[in-house]
């Protein structure tokens, strides 16, 4: 049986503030991808899984993403009872704020499976 959840904080490329829900023995890391002022684009480690799995996952994973100050907030539910998932990207626009209508995406990677 897979553990609580745990929440852990980021920043991004602009110093915007992420809350990040994951479920420990499932959530490897996440990564966010923004465009930046020089017209380029950066991608940069979100936040990493600081434990080590100490359970299997169970099908149903669950990850939470906030940034209040982009007014930004959604949670990612996926059943993955064979565990054959090896990343969920997540493409989103910023609702509201200077930063309305930029797109920022997310990956989203699982641990690895032990070889």
């Amino acid at each position: 049986m897979a553990r609580h959840n745990r929440e852990g904080e980021g920043e991004d490329q602009h110093g915007r503030r992420y809350r990040i829900g994951y479920q420990p023995d499932w959530f490897r890391q996440i990564k966010v991808t923004r465009d930046l002022d020089n017209g380029r684009q950066s991608t940069k480690t979100l936040l990493r899984n600081p434990q080590p799995p100490q359970a299997e996952p169970g099908p149903r994973i669950l990850t939470e993403v906030e940034a209040a100050e982009l007014g930004l907030s959604f949670s990612i539910t996926l059943h993955d009872e064979r565990r054959v998932v090896r990343r969920i990207t997540v493409e989103t626009v910023i609702p509201e704020g200077d930063e309305r209508g930029q797109t920022i995406s997310f990956v989203v990677s699982p641990v690895p499976d032990e070889e």
